[in-house]
This record gives structure tokens, C-alpha cells and sequence, in this order.
């Protein structure tokens, strides 16, 4: 039976605890995905006693349809691009309409990365177990460039985490990841929105809430190792 969350807070309860019943190897590093993913990460984090970082990734939505994702871009030097070649050509979507958008999406993420991390570098992942946190998938466009920019920074483990997505996306996205931890499967599956009560736009307000209160408690505990599921 599909569950519906009755919010964030709820499927971020229910993730942290999946996922601390894992035996994950080495420190780890919790990465949410902004906006909306932060509140989920944030109790990810407390649960695993990790660290928590933001991973700054805009999708390029289709003309006349901005939700429908045709390509992403993480910020990154170079900025890493996905396009979902098949998308484009069905919706004749082509370069020049990508490069316009993705100019733009990359003034959003700089805005992002100064009111957020306010000059603060990413946190180094080398040789630990990376984990991905977002409220849902629902195309895959979005995470997909996110997990190869991630690639790069060399973790010893990339793992994906969501309350919800589509089968055929988790599928298409094993590729990308050493390890993929997701709640439920629903079918038929429209919206990442038809699976939460309260879905309400994530604001820049929230998400800053969520780190200062990060940065601002006490030392986090000894991370979740030993036990297993």
C-alpha cells in the first residue's frame, strides 16, 4: 500500500532511519539537494551524526512546462551538464534553448551559493560514503547531474536516499550509484507532490533555519556504524 507522508519531517524520520540501520563504510557526509531536499537531509544528518552540505543543481525545464525536466546543471568548474537527449528531441528542445537556460540556472545557483553557504567551501568528500538526500524523484534529470558532479569529488561511496520515486527512474540511476536507499515505489506515479500531505514550497528562509540550527548545536555523536539491518 502507498503511503503518503504527512510531510517532510515524517519521510525524513523514516529515511534517517533506514538508513542508520545500514553498516555504511568510513565518516559520511550527508548532501541535500536545495530546496526542498534540506529539511529531509538536515534529520538525516542529525540521525547519522554527519556533517551536512548543500549540493547546488538546477533542473532546465521544457518550454511551457518548467517542472518537466530536458537537462540539469550542477554548479562546479566546469558547471556539470546533463540533457536528456530523447526528452529534447520529442519536445524539440534544441542547444541553443539549453545554453539560454542554463546560463540563467547558473545565477540562481551563484544567488544560492551566497545566501546559503555565505563563502563557506564544499565539504571535502574524498574517500567517504556520500550520501544524496532529496524529497523525491520523480524524472531522474535533476539527480543524475548532481551524482556525476558528485562522482568527481571522488567519494569512496555515492548513495542515493529519497522518501519516494518511480521504479523505472531508480532503475535508470543504478549506474550513477554505489547503493540506492528509497522508501516506496508507487505506481501510477505523477508528482513527487501526490505523495506528501503537505508539500509547500521550501523557502530560502527555511533552508537557512535548517543549517544554523545544524551549526549551532552541540557536537554531533559518534556516526552510525555497527549496526546493521
Amino acid at each position: 500500500m502507498t503511503k503518503v507522508f504527512a510531510n517532510r519531517i515524517e519521510a525524513g524520520r523514516l529515511l534517517a532511519e533506514h538508513l542508520a540501520a545500514r553498516n555504511w563504510p568510513g565518516r559520511c557526509v550527508v548532501l541535500a539537494l536545495p530546496r526542498g531536499g534540506v529539511p529531509i537531509g538536515a534529520i538525516v544528518a542529525r540521525a547519522l551524526g554527519a556533517p551536512l552540505d548543500l549540493l547546488l543543481v538546477r533542473k532546465i525545464g521544457a518550454p511551457g512546462q518548467p517542472e518537466l525536466a530536458v537537462a540539469a546543471v550542477v554548479d562546479g568548474t566546469p558547471p556539470q551538464l546533463v540533457v536528456d537527449e530523447t526528452l529534447c528531441a520529442a519536445l524539440g528542445v534544441d542547444r541553443h534553448y539549453i545554453d539560454a537556460r542554463m546560463a540563467e540556472e547558473l545565477r540562481e545557483i551563484e544567488r544560492r551559493r551566497r545566501t546559503y553557504l555565505r563563502g563557506r567551501a564544499p565539504l571535502d568528500i574524498t574517500g567517504a560514503t556520500a550520501i544524496v538526500v532529496d524529497d523525491g524523484i520523480a524524472t531522474g534529470t535533476t539527480v543524475r547531474a548532481a551524482l556525476r558532479a558528485l562522482r568527481q569529488r571522488n567519494p569512496q561511496r555515492l548513495v542515493l536516499a529519497v522518501p519516494v520515486a518511480p521504479e523505472d527512474t531508480l532503475e535508470a540511476l543504478q549506474g550513477e550509484v554505489d547503493d540506492v536507499v528509497c522508501l516506496q515505489t508507487p505506481w501510477p506515479f505523477h508528482a513527487i507532490g501526490q505523495f506528501y500531505r503537505d508539500f509547500h514550497q521550501v523557502g530560502d528562509d527555511e533552508v537557512l533555519a535548517e543549517l544554523d540550527s545544524l551549526a549551532s548545536a552541540a557536537p554531533a555523536a559518534p556516526q552510525v556504524t555497527a549496526r546493521r539491518s
